[in-house]
């Protein structure tokens, strides 16, 4: 099984943007639906979103809807998360998968990437 590798985390202000990126080292974005997740501390691992193999399709978590957008780029095998309007409360690590719905297919994650959002 691969593991992908997260990056674009950082320290921001709140209100900031960021943009995470999430790359596998096969041929996984375009052969499966994909989705990102995060974690914040003490909390359990939460869906934030998720898009549909031929790419048409995506869907959020309430608390990110409007404010995050993912998309994906098939030739890169790369899927993106573009995180505008961030708030406190998305201080969190945040990791890619393969989805079905808004589970994850797999329980196998990768280092993941932090964000933090200052106040």
């Amino acid at each position: 099984q691969v593991q992908p590798v997260e990056s674009g985390g950082g320290l921001v202000e709140a209100g900031g943007s960021l943009r995470l990126s999430c790359t596998f080292s096969r041929r996984t974005v375009s052969a499966y639906p994909m989705g990102w997740f995060r974690q914040a501390p003490g909390k359990e691992r939460e869906f934030i979103a998720g898009i549909v193999l031929s790419g048409t399709n995506t869907y959020y978590a309430d608390s990110v809807k409007g404010r995050f957008a993912i998309s994906k780029d098939n030739a890169k095998n790369t899927v993106y998360l573009q995180m505008n309007g961030l708030k406190p409360e998305d201080t969190a690590v945040y990791y890619c998968n393969i989805v079905m719905g808004r589970q994850p297919a797999f329980d196998s994650w990768g280092q993941g990437t932090q964000v933090t959002v200052s106040s």
